[in-house]
């Protein structure tokens, strides 16, 4: 940190509104206009009013600051100097202080603020939500070490500790204002960064408890899961997010929720938002014939994945068609495809890798090969131990779709089910309602929705939303809403400044806030930023923290 080393108390007047006069003090010392080659004040510091302030003392604690920098310019506790220093703490400040600073562009701040003008608390509702996410996004840990966390690692602006009760209450306040607050902060974020919001991706993942048993109360309950648990109970986790990978709105269900079952209330919830003509995009699981019905609703339109498998006459006529492929990018093909007139028209979109097509060949021929060393093993066998053998292949998760029972109960590969398979290398069905887009335009939509798998990775290893150290309902949504603000924050953060949250998080913790005591008081200093650190900050168009944080008579 460097300061000129005339630094001085000054004080400045203000003329009130009845005529009186108010003399306000602050510390300062003189730099050198680049321009004109003058000096000119800086101001490092804000006292308050100096009718309310101890002059002398804060005159001796100048003087002590002004020896303490004027002495070294990276002073340590042990090196001798006139001024008497002792380091107290020094606590991470940068990753705090980047979200801080996104937090109240964004205007998520002042939205929680908003909803709080008519209630009657006696704790920073606002600042403890904040930390909350905060530590999702920096240090991921349960809501009682972060009392620590906030105590001794970093800097909250505004929040000198956290209590864990404060935040339990701050928590119940978020899940009550959920519905407001949600469409308030897409509102200020979709403004604020003319978000994109014509194409829309959803999607759903679960989170899986570790415990046996199923709550009363039919919301940790077990079902589907996609982290391959289904011994376990779970919730199920919906985020609609733009093309951007910015996270709009997220849902909370049962654990036993079925996807297709979920699209009517993220529709009828969307609607809600006056988001004018979007296209939703979903995978193949929420493609039922009355979910796309839905996603039509209000004018809206869907591109959704069809299930190529699932016998449906219009599906077997699609890929039935004839015609060639398109090539539009590297490794993707299209071709166009509309089936029937009148009310029963529906058009699709046959994508085809061909490289993802020689992968599922060499896999499946992998597969066979280790299927047919199986099968004469199995013709070796008798009696129960064939028996037993016989059922294992039969049901095999793998092996049992290339497998056909003869005449006589023997299992043979199936040719006509392989040549089947052969016929869908590389390929997947899309189905949609608008018929503006270009072929292209859906398979690179339907690409896109990638975006939402990345945003679930993204919560489950950076946020950590797993362990869930909470058992009732209400902390367990609240919970997945504290991940959903500090995932947005991160992807704006990343799309911002061209680097991974991971990077930004390591070298933005690197910036610390030093605290000392000298002999007339205590002086809170921000360490020298980085180039780095001065590239995030100018990317995200936020302040660069203070130089001095605090100082304070003792």
């Amino acid at each position: 940190m460097r300061y000129h080393v005339d630094m001085y108390i000054r004080t400045i007047s203000r003329k009130n509104k009845n005529g009186s006069v108010t003399r306000y003090v602050q510390l300062a010392h003189n730099v050198r206009n680049p321009v004109t080659g003058t000096p000119q004040a800086k101001v490092l510091y804000h006292f308050g009013r100096a009718d309310e302030l101890d002059m002398e003392g804060l005159k001796r604690l100048a003087a002590s600051i002004h020896r303490f920098v004027g002495e070294s310019q990276a002073p340590s506790p042990s090196s001798p100097s006139s001024a008497s220093v002792t380091l107290l703490s020094s606590r991470s400040l940068g990753g705090v202080w980047l979200l801080d600073q996104l937090w109240k562009k964004l205007g998520i701040g002042e939205a929680i603020t908003r909803r709080l003008a008519d209630r009657e608390y006696r704790m920073p509702v606002e600042r403890a939500i904040f930390a909350m996410v905060a530590n999702r996004a920096l240090a991921p840990s349960s809501k009682l070490a972060m009392e620590d966390w906030v105590d001794r690692e970093v800097v909250i602006p505004n929040l000198p500790a956290f209590d864990v009760q404060h935040g339990y209450r701050a928590m119940d306040f978020l899940l009550e204002s959920e519905e407001s607050i949600q469409r308030e902060v897409f509102h200020t974020v979709a403004d604020l960064l003319n978000l994109e919001v014509d194409l829309l991706f959803f999607d759903t993942t679960s989170t899986y408890f570790e415990t046996e048993e199923n709550d009363g109360d039919d919301f940790r309950k077990t079902g589907y899961s996609k982290d391959h648990r289904p011994d376990l109970p779970q919730v199920v986790i919906g985020f609609a997010v733009t093309r951007d990978g910015i996270p709009i709105r997220c849902w909370v269900w049962p654990g036993n929720t079925s996807d297709m079952n979920v699209v009517p209330q993220v529709k009828k919830d969307l609607i809600g938002w006056k988001l004018g003509r979007v296209i939703t995009v979903v995978d193949r699981g929420f493609s039922s014939e009355d979910n796309l019905r839905v996603l039509q609703q209000s004018g809206g339109h869907y591109i959704a994945g069809e299930k190529m498998t699932s016998g449906k006459p219009a599906v077997e006529a699609a890929l039935a068609h004839p015609g060639r492929f398109k090539t539009i990018r590297h490794n993707l093909e299209v071709k166009e495809i509309v089936v029937g007139d009148g009310e029963a028209r529906k058009r699709y979109v046959l994508v085809r890798n061909p490289e993802e097509a020689r992968r599922d060949a060499a896999r499946r021929e992998a597969h066979l090969e280790r299927l047919r060393t199986e099968l004469a093993r199995l013709k070796e066998l008798d009696g129960e131990a064939h028996t037993k053998a016989h059922c294992r292949l039969h049901s095999h998760p793998t092996y049992k779709r290339y497998l056909k029972t003869d005449k006589r109960g023997n299992l043979r590969i199936d040719l006509a089910a392989i040549k089947a398979m052969e016929h869908l290398d590389g390929k997947y069905l899309l189905r949609t309602s608008d018929d503006t887009l270009s072929a292209e335009d859906v398979a690179l939509g339907y690409k896109q929705l990638l975006q939402v798998e990345a945003a679930f990775r993204t919560l489950k290893q950076s946020l950590e939303l797993r362990p869930v150290y909470h058992r009732k309902e209400e902390r367990i949504r609240a919970h997945v809403l504290l991940c959903w603000l500090a995932l947005m924050l991160i992807r704006i953060a990343e799309n911002q400044t061209g680097q991974t949250w991971r990077e930004i998080r390591s070298l933005m913790q690197t910036l610390h806030l030093v605290e000392y005591r000298l002999d007339a008081g205590k002086l809170r200093q921000r360490t020298e930023l980085t180039d780095e650190n001065r590239a995030f900050v100018s990317a995200l168009q936020i302040a660069e923290p203070k130089q001095i944080g605090d100082i304070s008579l003792s």
